[in-house]
């Protein structure tokens, strides 16, 4: 392909490739959350749907497997085995590489597609000097079986958990000191893998089994809870906002365990609540459903673009006695108002890595001051409950 077709095509946003890769260069750069930077690229380019669930497997998959690929890219580059993970690397050079070793070791991308796709996306971002190497690096990979050598487990414990599941070392080390190398590496080996979805029915416009018939008929596996009533599971979804029902509000996004923590605070009709760290709002909806939309919700968070987030979904759904409301936790509150508090206060993330693989790439030091907000959100959310009434603190 002549380097003027490169050019033509260089814009094209009907290439997944690079629109996984400007997802994953935006993540690593600035720092955002996949999901959202995921979405919105997404819906800024016109993908049909086989592509948008490429990219989205591939920019997941890539973030899930990080320190892996890494040690890959590494094992094959000479300046790379006397820096971390190949860090010398340009950046853009990198990600190419990681998204390239994933498709070829975990996903059914054909090798010669892969390697092929990887040299013309360098040279669609004008990294001329770098399709040599990257083609160089790829075709070693493939000729060594795309197997990875991986540190002695009995030398380098930490080194090996930290590849093998692709993990920091400083969470590796976290968890080995807490819980002993065996259910260390349970915990790591249950974070692999995508997770399944949930959705919450909203029973204030439809039912579990029309619900579960309607996604059926568009192609989605879905399974109604033996557990859970008015819990969906689904699979192969494609984009959840272009599902049947997700318009008219028939149903929201909801982990199994944040439905439960809603059915343990067991909220009344005609309740007055207080959900006081509520963005983006998932909680607040499922207690509004549960109380028959009656009584108040009074649906908190700090920023106001995330309490917005709040009051377009309960819009969505149609329910009225959520209040979304811009309050700090923190901050002064009426004292005994609420037969209800829900208080899911900020937390480190590492127990939802599966779902959110970013998560892995926030610095260590943003976790260290959790505990004592924590607690002091609990300490002064308490002061808003009736005498009588409940609290439910969740993390």
């Amino acid at each position: 392909m002549s380097e003027k077709t490169n050019h033509s095509n260089k814009k094209s946003p009907s290439n997944p490739r690079m629109t996984a890769f400007r997802v994953l260069m935006r993540v690593e750069g600035e720092g955002g959350y996949s999901n959202i930077a995921l979405n919105e690229a997404l819906n800024a380019e016109k993908q049909e749907s086989r592509n948008r669930a490429f990219i989205t497997r591939l920019v997941y998959g890539v973030l899930e497997k990080t320190e892996y690929l890494d040690h890959v890219i590494s094992s094959y580059t000479s300046y790379g085995k006397r820096s971390q993970s190949g860090a010398r690397l340009e950046p853009e050079v990198r990600c190419i590489l990681r998204m390239a070793v994933y498709q070829m070791a975990f996903m059914n991308t054909p090798d010669s597609a892969a390697v092929n796709e990887s040299v013309n996306l360098a040279k669609k971002l004008k990294l001329f000097r770098a399709t040599g190497f990257i083609n160089g690096l790829l075709r070693s990979f493939i000729r060594d079986g795309k197997q990875a050598k991986l540190p002695d487990p009995t030398k380098q414990p930490e080194r090996y958990l930290s590849i093998r599941y692709s993990c920091p070392m400083w969470l590796v080390r976290l968890w080995r000191q807490s819980y002993g190398n065996d259910i260390c590496e349970k915990i790591l080996a249950s974070l692999e893998g995508r997770p399944p979805i949930y959705l919450r029915v909203n029973t204030a416009r439809g039912s579990t089994d029309s619900l579960v018939k309607s996604l059926a008929a568009a192609g989605v596996k879905a399974t109604a809870s033996s557990v859970l009533p008015d819990c969906v599971s689904v699979e192969e979804t494609g984009d959840i906002a272009g599902l049947p029902g997700f318009a008219e509000g028939y149903f929201h996004i909801q982990d199994a365990s944040s439905q439960l923590c809603c059915m343990a605070a067991s909220p009344q009709g005609g309740n007055a609540v207080y959900d006081v760290c509520a963005a983006p709002g998932g909680k607040s909806f499922t207690l509004a459903e549960l109380m028959g939309d009656r009584g108040s919700i009074i649906s908190c968070d700090l920023h106001p673009h995330r309490v917005e987030l709040i009051a377009e979904g309960a819009k969505r759904l149609g329910l009225h006695c959520i209040e979304p409301t811009v309050r700090d936790a923190l901050g002064e509150c009426r004292t005994s108002c609420a037969d209800l508090v829900l208080c899911d206060v900020p937390c480190s993330g590492l127990g939802i890595i599966r779902r959110k693989p970013d998560i892995k790439r926030k610095p260590q030091e943003e976790i260290r001051g959790l505990p004592e907000l924590q607690y002091r959100i609990l300490e002064n959310s308490s002061r808003l409950v009736k005498n009588g009434g409940r609290l439910i603190y969740s993390t």
